[in-house]
């Protein structure tokens, strides 16, 4: 489902998905018409010249090494990447943390989160010319004052705040300095990532970094989809942010849509697909 058609014709962008899909080795909804023109285009698109940088923001309860499979995708079809460390403490440092990583970034980019990560890009990308392009993967995209803790409670279906458990992280005098929220062990893999398999998410489960309260509960700042075009990418068996908001904040950003039955790590179970809606991105915005 596409919210809002890009301005390239329907033919041209099958073509260059075709192309890309061809250079990846991923399954596409798009055929090319041919052989011959998939060649050509995708000759054409190896010549274009380098590539954006695609920058991969994680979310909380997880790391950067969720995006591990993406990452040898991208790299694979010539895309440089980085996937920071986020720092999961609340929206406005995190969201400064990952702009000043943009801020070393002398070309295009391709601004890529999931879950969290999504509110994190939505703010990073204020004021940086070059971010040519927003992809949410299962992620939040908020609008001026919204949370995430809010816009995953405003439509039925999340399972995370049953599978919480909330740990206070104290100063060296005792003061409580904030609180952490974790996903238990005993949930982990149910709510956050049903379609992988358990060991796995066990050592998922082990290895999380907690989303803070207050990181969580944050509002967001203005969002920077009003004025850089975005794709989503909406897991349907998503029981952290429920499929429905997810369309509901898709629809309201004008973002190009796919959908895919994933649990809430589809950039982890379904790499092809978020590597396909990457590339779909880049050949829209080159």
């Amino acid at each position: 489902m596409t919210v809002r058609p890009q301005s390239r014709t329907r033919s041209g962008f099958s073509l260059a998905v075709a192309a890309l899909t061809l250079t990846l080795g991923v399954s596409a909804t798009v055929t090319p018409a041919s052989a011959a023109t998939s060649a050509a285009t995708s000759a054409a698109v190896t010549s274009a010249g380098a590539k954006p940088t695609v920058v991969l923001v994680h979310g909380a309860f997880a790391d950067a090494s969720g995006f591990n499979e993406l990452i040898t995708r991208l790299q694979g079809a010539g895309f440089p990447v980085i996937a920071p460390a986020n720092p999961l403490r609340d929206v406005a440092g995190d969201a400064a943390y990952v702009s000043s990583v943009l801020d070393t970034i002398p070309g295009p980019i391709i601004l890529v989160g999931h879950s969290y990560g999504g509110i994190v890009i939505t703010n990073a990308a204020r004021g940086h010319d070059n971010v040519k392009a927003l992809v949410y993967l299962g992620a939040f995209a908020p609008d001026k004052g919204e949370s995430a803790l809010k816009l995953a409670g405003q439509f039925p279906g999340s399972e995370l705040g049953h599978a919480l458990l909330a740990r206070d992280y104290k100063l060296p005098d005792g003061t409580v300095a904030g609180t952490d929220g974790y996903i238990t062990a005993e949930k982990f893999r149910e709510v956050f990532a049903a379609d992988l398999p358990a060991y796995r998410t066990r050592a998922m489960a082990a290895t999380q970094r907690p989303g803070s309260a207050t990181g969580l509960s944050d509002g967001s700042g203005e969002p920077a989809w009003k004025n850089i075009p975005s794709w989503y990418l909406i897991p349907t068996q998503d029981k952290v942010i429920p499929p429905a908001a997810q369309r509901f904040m898709a629809k309201r950003a004008g973002s190009t849509v796919k959908e895919i039955r994933s649990s809430h790590v589809v950039m982890t179970s379904h790499p092809d697909a978020a590597a396909a809606v990457v590339l779909s991105a880049y050949a829209a915005t080159r």
